[in-house]
């Protein structure tokens, strides 16, 4: 065997970064662990505050070599939102206000009539909103010039009146493009600070939608107001050292004199709530006063700086009501955006002067005063940000810069300071440039930050998925059940049936495994219910490989080779099948990856990694481990492939396959007209992504009848459907009412609405606990999905699935160099998708519940991958008889090949069952849809592997190739 050192050492490595990617894992739980142990009273009753409090005195200190517990935290493998509760976001930018704010005050009847145009258009079509609307635009003005509507004296260095449409198009693109930039900006500073730990903003790329992923939320209110609410840009003067110094002497006297007051009443609680490792809060008043607003140093007279792990203690004090009396009116508190990383992590505190003038709190200037921002390079070539102000900001800030040479400046964002930049001369034309310790991307940031006071870009919520913590634990279960029983039931099959081989082959599931979690760790990847199916799928899957190449070693010891040429023959035989068989796998599942939203990326990633794993796996590693076991005592080795099971199934029929395809061509289309008729009389029912609207999984304390709550919503809501998700005190209520409304107040009267319903039927009331209890219900979960993104998502998704196809028939025709073998393939793949869309129909009119959408697609696409897999063998067989038994008939080869795969085809298909029906029947509702599907699709994919594309090829082969034997 060759390279034999090159792939035990690749094993090594791999499990090596494995071992310690998932390490950060295990010392995160530990951590947690330990903070339970200190926040648990003597009930075991574990205090939040408590917990957080010892978190946050480790957060920037190294807890695991040289990494910090935020770090550590960062890199742990995480869980996605279905397995822990939280909260998805999907927000969209309004284009429409966007343009409209650029346009100002030449907004007109024909303006309006464009946006309406292209908010209509950009329903069907994959053009930007900025392209679909200046084409109505420029329609509407039969191709006259439409720069006067936007050019300002604010952007006369980029628009003139004169300006050629082309440039305008540009200009309303590029606009477009910031203010969704900056949004993006403004709401991943937002959710920083909220504290949630491994949160997931990004931008979806090509669109104004950002994704939002926050794990453990539970307060979605808190989290709408946080995403939708509006971001103030404000310029503030600051306080220096010297006038500091006695109110802060002040404040730290009236927070320590009370903690006396505290510690003589109740000495436990104050030394409960001690910072320090060890220490008693109740000792002496120094150790309170270290942990007050007392200046530790301070650094270009820009603000006082603190250690991280005491600034949770320095808001508590600020929050008390009786500093708060204490504070001067003129003074307010802002912490610096990000931590300062040096002196073992400090955070700055700047306090800032408030207008006295007036009753409300008001800044010298406000955001609204900018027209312009961009990052730039400051005269020694560092990142800078030049930004220029309208007539009226360029007046105040000349005064404002007059006033504080020599002094700082801060620029407040949602009451966080971005910079604090000491003003050198006055500047008396508006324009500015803002100079510090940037990196590049830190100053085109800030820039677009700063350039969020010009540009209102509105947001709205168009999908939303708030999972509770209970219903987040359940699915954990469900899905550790999952993997645990579907390992060891293919464990035990495997050995029973290979007996040593199935050993190798088992130690090569595990060690996948090992490998998939170890990379999700490392990409930093959460791990979904979805993803965990994926892992339960690979499971099956990944033993294909394995009974391909033990088939192929008992085959060559049947024609009397000895054991360690059979090996290497068997090795040799099977490598290519194994390979154009992962690697159509593979192209469905990256179609999934690229087309698929949300848990379906997730379940996208893992089915790639799982399937390249998989072939490392089952191809390399085995061959090494199977080598060093019987090189010992070489082809007198006991090492054996078979058992007495396996020993009387050799793989040997004779069936007439495509003599009797016709029989089969017939069944398959009975199946087809019965589905498709119970399509058609019976609608599928399409799950609220694929069709928009409101759902709410409600738990109950006592079994609800479905139809009945049914019947009371739809006389409310007009449309509702209610159906049991998992058992009969659990029900899943989805709705279209003003689906088309999209805002928080459609979301308030809709949720308000389905409460009074549900109460007034079942006699209960609502409750915010973790579960139902007598007399209550709770809603443990919900989701919008709003019309336009349930279009995307559908449209997505069928693209997906004809993406797929299409590759696989490139793919196969290349590979096979006949159309015949593309065409075959394809069939088969239409002929699966028609069936398994026929057994949801048939199943929906017998009255089970199953809805078609996203996880359903994944169910198809990953069944046009397994299904693909058991043709190629069977087309690999082929192409390999014909070349070797040249003048035998094409039926006969076709049928020799056929019946020589029947073997590894069902034991491929009964592992690949196995755990389907553990996924079937543990998965949970989430998964039911899609374990169904699946379970239909290796049954119909493994019989039109036999009777359908190799039928399919032989029908459409010319009669002269099939007499010459040239079909390949």
């Amino acid at each position: 065997m060759k390279n034999r050192g090159e792939i035990v050492l690749l094993a090594v490595v791999l499990a090596v970064i494995c071992l310690f990617d998932l390490s950060f894992s295990w010392k995160s739980q530990e951590i947690e662990a330990a903070a339970d142990q200190y926040a648990m009273d003597d009930k075991g009753n574990v205090n939040y505050f408590k917990k957080q409090d010892y978190k946050d005195s480790l957060w920037n200190e190294e807890v695991y070599f040289n990494y910090t517990l935020k770090e550590v935290k960062e890199k742990e493998l995480a869980l996605g939102l279905d397995l822990q509760g939280g909260m998805h976001v999907i927000l969209e930018v309004s284009p429409a206000e966007i343009v409209k704010s650029l346009a100002g005050s030449s907004v007109d009847a024909t303006f309006e009539e464009a946006l309406k145009a292209a908010e209509l258009a950009q329903r069907e079509s994959q053009e930007t909103f900025a392209a679909l609307f200046f084409d109505a635009l420029v329609e509407a003005k039969d191709g006259a010039n439409v720069a006067y509507y936007f050019a300002k004296s604010s952007n006369k260095d980029r628009l003139s009146y004169n300006t050629a449409n082309g440039e305008v198009e540009k200009y309303i693109e590029e606009e477009v493009a910031d203010a969704v930039d900056r949004a993006y900006e403004i709401v991943r500073t937002r959710i920083d600070q909220f504290g949630v730990t491994q949160p997931n903003v990004q931008k979806i790329q090509g669109t104004s939608r950002i994704q939002i992923e926050l794990p453990g939320v539970d307060n979605p209110e808190r989290v709408r107001g946080l995403l939708q609410g509006v971001a103030k840009l404000e310029f503030y003067e600051v306080w220096d050292e010297n006038e500091a110094a006695p109110v802060l002497a002040q404040l730290n006297s009236i927070w320590v004199e009370k903690n006396k007051t505290a510690e003589e009443e109740v000495a436990t609680p104050a030394e409960e709530e001690s910072l320090f490792e060890g220490d008693s809060a109740a000792t002496d008043s120094a150790k309170v006063e270290e942990t007050v607003v007392s200046p530790l140093y301070k650094m270009q007279a820009r603000g006082f700086f603190y250690a991280l792990e005491d600034t949770a203690a320095i808001n508590d004090m600020l929050r008390d009501a009786d500093v708060k009396a204490a504070t001067p009116a003129k003074l307010m508190f802002a912490w610096d955006n990000q931590p300062t990383n040096f002196s073992q992590g400090t955070d700055a505190m700047y306090l800032i002067k408030l207008n006295l003038l007036r009753k409300e709190r008001e800044p010298k200037l406000s955001g609204e005063v900018i027209s312009d921002a961009r990052q730039s390079y400051d005269q020694n070539g560092r990142p800078s940000i030049s930004m220029s102000m309208d007539v009226t900001g360029a007046r105040k800030w000349k005064k404002l810069t007059a006033d504080n040479i020599g002094r700082p400046i801060a620029i407040v964002l949602d009451n966080r300071v971005y910079s604090a930049p000491t003003v050198q001369v006055e500047i008396a034309n508006g324009n500015s440039e803002i100079s510090g310790n940037f990196s590049v991307d830190e100053a085109k940031d800030l820039a677009n930050i700063l350039k969020a006071g010009k540009l209102p870009a509105p947001t709205r919520i168009v999908e939303e998925v708030v999972v509770g913590p209970s219903l987040g634990k359940v699915a954990q279960g469900q899905g550790v059940t999952s993997v645990v029983v579907g390992i060891v039931l293919v464990i035990l099959f495997m050995i029973v049936y290979y007996g040593k081989g199935g050993g190798t082959a088992v130690a090569a599931l595990v060690a996948n495994v090992f490998f998939i979690f170890g990379v999700l760790a490392n990409l930093g990847a959460a791990l979904t219910l979805p993803g965990i199916a994926g892992i339960v799928l690979t499971i099956g899957m990944s033993i294909d490989a394995n009974v391909l190449i033990f088939e192929r070693i008992r085959e060559e010891r049947r024609n009397g080779l000895l054991l360690l040429d059979a090996i290497k023959t068997g090795y040799q035989k099977a490598f290519w099948t194994i390979f154009d068989a992962n690697l159509t796998t593979l192209l469905t599942a990256l179609m999934l990856f690229v087309f698929g939203t949300g848990p379906i990326k997730g379940f996208a990633i893992t089915l790639i990694w799982g399937i390249i794993f998989s072939f490392f796996t089952a191809v390399f590693l085995t061959r090494e481990i199977i080598v060093a076991i019987v090189k010992k005592k070489g082809n007198d080795s006991s090492f054996s492939f078979e058992t007495a099971l396996s020993s009387k199934m050799t793989g040997g029929s004779t069936f007439d396959f495509i003599g009797k395809r016709k029989i089969a061509y017939g069944i398959s289309a009975v199946m087809i007209i019965v589905g498709l008729g119970a399509l058609f009389t019976n609608n599928l029912k399409f799950g609220v992504d694929f069709k928009g609207g409101r759902s709410y999984v409600v738990e109950f304390a006592k079994d609800v009848v479905p139809s009945k709550l049914e019947a009371d919503l739809v006389k409310t809501l007009e449309t509702a459907d209610v159906k049991t998700y998992g058992s009969d005190n659990v029900l899943k209520i989805t709705t279209a009412y003003l689906v088309d409304e999209e805002s928080a107040e459609a979301d308030a009267e809709v949720l308000a609405k389905v409460k009074e319903v549900v109460a007034s039927h079942t006699g209960t009331s609502f409750a915010t606990d973790d579960a139902a209890s007598e007399g209550t219900f709770i809603i443990a979960s919900s989701s919008k999905v709003g019309a336009t993104i349930a279009d995307d998502i559908k449209k997505n998704a069928w693209e997906a699935v004809g993406f797929s196809i299409l590759v696989i028939f490139a793919y196969i025709w290349l590979r096979f160099r006949k159309a015949q073998f593309g065409l075959g393939a394809i069939i088969a793949l239409i002929h699966d998708t028609l069936i398994v869309l026929s057994a949801f129909a048939i199943a929906t009119m017998l009255g089970v519940s199953l809805e078609v959408d996203q996880v359903f697609v994944a169910a198809i696409l990953t069944i046009v991958g397994y299904s693909i897999n058991d043709t190629v063998v069977v087309f690999d067989h082929v192409r390999e008889r014909f070349r070797e038994n040249a003048g035998i008939s094409a039926k006969e080869t076709f049928n020799q090949a056929i019946n020589n795969t029947l073997n590894r085809t069902v034991i491929t298909s009964i592992t690949t069952l196995l755990v389907i029906i553990i996924l079937l029947v543990f998965g949970g509702e989430v998964l039911r849809g899609f374990s169904f599907s699946m379970l239909v699709g290796i049954l119909i994919g493994t019989y039109s592997s036999i009777f359908i594309a190799s039928p399919i090829v032989y029908d459409t082969t010319p009669k002269t190739e099939k007499e010459t034997a040239e079909i390949v």
